[in-house]
């Protein structure tokens, strides 16, 4: 297929041989967006683990020092209903909901629920589990303080994890972000997922690791000793 002149053209920025330090990254992956909306900037990394087995699963939630320029619209399936209102949620209810979901209703991005609600959410397990919307006590969406758990999400908190093939992408900032900014949301999400190395995981963890923009080239990126 043949490639743009822009994507050509930012693509002759980056040298494929090259393991980018963060700073670098941060930097040049502004350079390299090829379209003319506001892009989101993605991290994708491949890991040394075998998500099949229990052990060896990473998974977690950060709060991003910026957020990622995201908007999300947050479900609160609560008794909670003024505390969740009062904190953010944009949606707020409790078997209505469910019944709404049941129908094939997905109009929200998260669901945060109080611990109390989870057999009623569960009723609706099958079809939130494939969309990966199911609340989570490990990713904080389950939390009897469900004013906290609305905060965070509105303030930028986002999910990582690996998927069957041992890969993830996370959505870290865009391209309006400024260097400084899009710099410390890579090296939080970076110091995470380095955190949640697996026990069980021998040798080298990160395979390979890189920062992209929507549509844009690669930068390969190095973690200068982390």
């Amino acid at each position: 297929m043949k490639k743009g002149k822009k994507y050509t053209s930012a693509l002759a920025k980056v040298d494929p041989t090259k393991q980018y330090s963060l700073e670098e990254a941060a930097k040049l992956v502004k350079e390299t967006s090829t379209v003319k909306f506001d892009a989101t900037i993605d991290v994708s990394l491949r890991l040394n683990v075998d998500p099949k087995q229990a052990d060896q699963q990473v998974r977690g939630t950060l709060i991003l020092p910026h957020g990622n320029g995201k908007t999300k619209k947050v479900l609160a399936i609560t008794d909670k209903t003024e505390e969740a209102k009062a904190a953010g949620a944009d949606l707020v209810g409790g078997q209505e909901m469910i019944d709404k979901i049941s129908q094939g209703w997905f109009d929200f991005d998260v669901i945060v629920a109080t611990p109390n609600m989870m057999p009623v959410i569960g009723k609706v397990a099958r079809v939130l589990g494939p969309k990966g919307l199911m609340p989570n006590p490990k990713t904080g969406t389950v939390n009897p303080d469900i004013a906290r758990a609305v905060k965070e999400i509105k303030a930028g908190k986002v999910e990582y994890r690996v998927d069957k093939e041992a890969n993830m992408h996370v959505s870290i900032a865009r391209v309006s972000f400024d260097e400084k900014k899009i710099y410390e949301n890579l090296e939080a999400l970076i110091d995470a997922v380095i955190k949640a190395r697996p026990v069980a995981v021998k040798g080298t963890y990160v395979k390979n690791a890189v920062i992209h923009t929507t549509m844009g080239p690669a930068i390969h990126i190095t973690f200068n000793g982390r």
